[in-house]
């Protein structure tokens, strides 16, 4: 029996309107990719029917009230907030501009991704992540495309320079987004593709670059300890790849250099001149001859761009590992688990969060829109209610679910550690929905002990040794973000809605705090402080907040993976599940009801 069913894949905005000549390559162009963005084109495919689906019970009454003002309020304002996405990610995807884009197609040299899309696999997803790294200071994506594609029926890691930004250039933000995808390659088991494009440090801002333990030297230290974990480390050295970059193919287990535009040399011709009086070109110094048949740090000679990605496809086919569980964009037991789709429509998922963030919700609305059938076990249904738990499937892959639906209180903290607990011990990966203002204050909490429970929770966390994915819909304030699994305890993905806003707390709250400290200190001095007086003291700090909270600022800064649009939301963490679950999860051995967190 054949079920036909819709498969919505992604097409990329900057790749509906090219402004560079479409590559060569583009025999291996797939139909499109899931990205941290947005823009689905649907396309029918067939799968087989299981014979058998997810059995948990399904959440009933999720339906959404598309005529309530609500609804439609947080409908509208997800279809500005998805439009602005788009055209941010178009403008990033430009790099550093038309005419630097035509000088560097111009040296017969690809584009990042375009670089990537000939490497991949045909027909496969491919997983960009912080797409909007370095936005607020104008670094198109931070100057480093990173994704996470199938080559070879495996899972890989793409770490591509953009030389159309400052020349493929170190910025601080490109450090940190280079040093993040080796952290998801180290978590995951994901080989690395390094296609070097770069002339190394940005000067001006060595200082913010090259000393410090994460700076520029611990990419190398990645690089070496990735190697010796078996995780393969491949170079395609398209462009420059000067100085402290030369160690990124030096150390790399197979290196691959473009004849005519690959050169890896420790010291460029300028400055052997100046240190040795020697007067040698580009090409005699470190060019890819020279690097292939006398020096040999590189192994393999590509005559161009096109060829050099045929080899590094050869390489990866070469290094006899398993293939991954998500080679293929249908749906059948040689890839992803069979699933059931949601009963409820994902495209209605940017109707449930409310424009007021005072206004309730029950998340289950969202649990309802992204688990396979709408179906959940929920656990401790009764208990601590402001915290729901259960379990679930996305994309027929088993997850365990912690979502806010109000904020903790010690019963919600202590519910939830046990949960965390129990899947540690079911080995059980856990998705952590964020939308939390933070732990409940006030006397009659702290006397019950609300920073010891919520400790309980934190500790919990902190120790799971299973994959962890955060997911922010909301609000992530507080000690509330640490209890969700913020960035600071190491999510193997986190991702936010456009709407999503996160920080120390909300900008009305620290304005209050600041205004009230204030006015106590004027009249403690016998002065008074009028309401006008006030309000423009509270004004410029209600700005400060309400942009270093965006999700925006978040991304920019590399706080997160990325922004995604809500109606992507199944998509982008069951691929994220399928990566992750490579690894495996460490069951740990223990007694639930034993343990002092309980």
């Amino acid at each position: 029996m054949q079920r036909s069913m819709l498969y919505r894949t992604f097409v990329p905005p900057v790749f509906r309107q090219r402004t560079s000549p479409t590559p060569a390559c583009a025999s291996f162009r797939r139909p499109g990719f899931f990205s941290t963005a947005t823009g689905f084109l649907e396309r029918n495919i067939t799968y087989d029917s299981p014979k058998t689906f997810n059995i948990l019970p399904v959440l009933k009454g999720c339906d959404l009230d598309t005529r309530s003002d609500v609804v439609r309020c947080a409908l509208s304002r997800t279809q500005h907030d998805v439009e602005l996405l788009n055209e941010r990610l178009a403008h990033v995807r430009l790099g550093g501009g038309p005419q630097a884009v035509q000088r560097h197609v111009s040296r017969q040299k690809l584009l990042p991704r375009d670089r990537i899309d000939c490497i991949i696999d045909p027909g496969t997803p491919l997983l960009e992540l912080s797409a909007l790294a370095g936005f607020q200071d104008d670094i198109p994506s931070g100057g480093i495309v990173t994704a996470i594609g199938i080559v070879a029926s495996q899972p890989v890691m793409f770490i591509a320079n953009d030389a159309t930004v400052k020349g493929g250039t170190y910025f601080p933000i490109t450090v940190k987004k280079h040093l993040r995808a080796q952290e998801i390659a180290l978590q995951n088991d994901l080989p690395c593709i390094y296609l070097v494009d770069s002339g190394g440090a940005y000067l001006p801002q060595q200082d913010q670059v090259f000393p410090d333990r994460d700076h520029f030297g611990r990419i190398f230290y990645h690089q070496a300890t990735l190697s010796s974990r078996n995780i393969p480390q491949i170079a395609v050295v398209c462009g420059s790849c000067t100085a402290g970059g030369a160690y990124v193919p030096s150390m790399s287990d197979e290196t691959i250099i473009v004849q005519g535009n690959g050169t890896i040399f420790l010291g460029g011709p300028p400055l052997v001149q100046a240190a040795t009086g020697e007067v040698v070109s580009a090409e005699e110094l470190g060019g890819a001859r020279v690097h292939t048949t006398v020096s040999g740090v590189a192994d393999h000679l590509a005559v161009n761009e096109l060829d050099a990605m045929r080899l590094a496809r050869d390489v990866v086919a070469s290094l006899g590992r398993a293939p991954s569980g998500i080679t293929s964009t249908k749906t059948t037991s040689e890839h992803l688990p069979q699933h059931e789709e949601p009963l409820y429509d994902p495209k209605e998922l940017g109707g449930i969060v409310p424009v007021d963030s005072k206004q309730p919700m029950d998340v289950r609305l969202i649990l309802a829109r992204i688990l396979d059938g709408s179906r959940f076990h929920e656990f401790k249904k009764n208990y601590g209610t402001t915290l729901v738990t259960g379990f679930g499937k996305i994309m027929g892959q088993d997850v365990g679910v912690i979502a806010n639906n109000g904020i903790l209180f010690p019963e919600s903290a202590m519910k939830g550690a046990h949960f965390v607990e129990l899947c540690c011990q079911r080995g059980i990966p856990i998705l952590f929905i964020q939308n939390i203002t933070g732990f409940m204050i006030g006397q009659k909490y702290e006397h019950e002990g609300i920073a010891k429970h919520g400790a309980k929770l934190v500790t919990a966390v902190a120790t799971a040794a299973v994959p962890k994915i955060t997911l922010v819909v909301g609000g992530s304030y507080g000690a509330g973000n640490y209890g969700m699994c913020g960035r600071a305890f190491s999510p193997r993905f986190l991702y936010m809605w456009p709407n999503a806003k996160i920080g120390v707390m909300g900008g009305e709250q620290a304005a209050n705090v600041l205004a009230t400290i204030q006015r106590n200190n004027i009249h403690a001095r016998g002065d008074q402080w009028n309401a006008e007086e006030e309000a423009s003291f509270k004004q410029p700090i209600l700005d400060k907040f309400e942009k270093e909270s965006s999700a925006y600022y978040s991304t920019s800064h590399l706080w997160d993976d990325g922004i995604i649009d809500p109606a992507d939301t199944r998509m982008v963490l069951g691929s994220s599940l399928a990566i992750a679950r490579r690894v495996g999860c460490r069951a740990k051995r223990y007694q639930i009801w034993c343990l002092p967190n309980v």
